[in-house]
């Protein structure tokens, strides 16, 4: 039988991190999404081939049915692909062993180096598939907060909090009355979420109070009613988690001389930073080599 389906990018606003302790976070779907669709055939193998946003091919490979052996294409990248599938079959046994053969084809809409979910779509997507549970799938092979998940499942901005290790989630209004003066800039570089996740594993030290200090802020955020309330919350997220980090805020780093405040989005380092400033902020950044710049509204999915 045939199947399409599609899920949301993801972007974190709050408490990088920290969500993964379980403080609440403020993060939201994105307008970019990643499409994955099955086409039945009888080929006794899946086929697999993954698009960019140009509609190239970036990726292939073969497995066979219903063992999953490799057959084409043994790299990192299909091995990790293998075994996000064998979780899925631990999860459901039918899946998979219901099909003579199939090409897979997923599409990404946004490009890979983005930032924005590649693999949380991707697991969303299977998960949706083979019907089972999203983030029992995501566990099994990540060790990530689960908000990336949440927000491929939904369709407006959410507040995630991880309570005994299970997800908790509530929809949630964020278009601040000074979203014009909102946007995200992509660093032109990737970072690797799950080695940052892994470091901040290795060497945290427990902190109750800073996960009630960044659950406070999240809230802080959504309830600004000026872009200086707003400001002063970026202002004092950054401070806190670049102290526990030792890293240099983003702002401090690369961009002093900015009429505004910068905040950074998820694992520190790369993907996409969030500005708050003068509505001349894209021609700013782009003087500076940043060339990809989205305004508010043309990022997030429902606005």
């Amino acid at each position: 039988m045939n199947y399409k389906t599609t899920s949301p990018g993801k972007l974190l606003i709050t408490s990088e991190y920290f969500v993964l302790k379980g403080a609440l976070a403020l993060a939201i779907p994105t307008k970019f999404n990643q499409t994955l669709e099955f086409i039945a055939n009888h080929s006794n193998k899946l086929i697999w081939e993954a698009y960019d946003e140009k509609n190239l091919i970036w990726f292939n490979c073969e497995f066979g049915l219903p063992d999953l052996e490799i057959i084409k294409n043994k790299n990192e990248t299909t091995k990790v692909l293998q075994s996000i599938l064998l979780s899925a079959k631990k999860l459901n046994s039918h899946f998979l062993n219901e099909f003579s053969g199939g090409l897979i084809k997923t599409n990404l809409d946004f490009p890979n180096n983005w930032g924005l979910g590649s693999s949380s779509t991707l697991i969303n997507n299977i998960s949706n598939w083979a019907n089972i549970n999203p983030y029992e799938l995501l566990w099994s092979n990540f060790k990530g907060s689960g908000y990336d998940i949440a927000c491929a499942k939904s369709k407006d901005p959410i507040l995630y909090k991880l309570k005994n290790n299970k997800p908790t989630i509530k929809k949630v209004y964020f278009k601040p009355i000074f979203f014009q003066n909102l946007f995200f800039i992509h660093l032109n570089k990737k970072q690797n979420s799950n080695k940052q996740i892994n470091l901040f594993y290795e060497n945290q030290l427990e902190n109750n109070d800073l996960i009630n200090v960044f659950s406070q802020l999240t809230m802080e955020f959504i309830n600004s009613k000026t872009l200086i309330d707003f400001q002063n919350c970026i202002i004092k997220h950054e401070s806190i988690l670049s102290k526990y980090l030792e890293i240099i805020p983003i702002k401090e780093n690369l961009f002093k001389d900015y009429d505004g405040e910068i905040k950074s989005l998820g694992a520190w380092g790369g993907d996409f930073i969030l500005a708050a400033g003068p509505l001349s902020s894209p021609e700013y950044f782009k003087n500076k080599g940043f060339r990809t710049v989205l305004k508010y509204n043309e990022m997030l999915y429902n606005v």
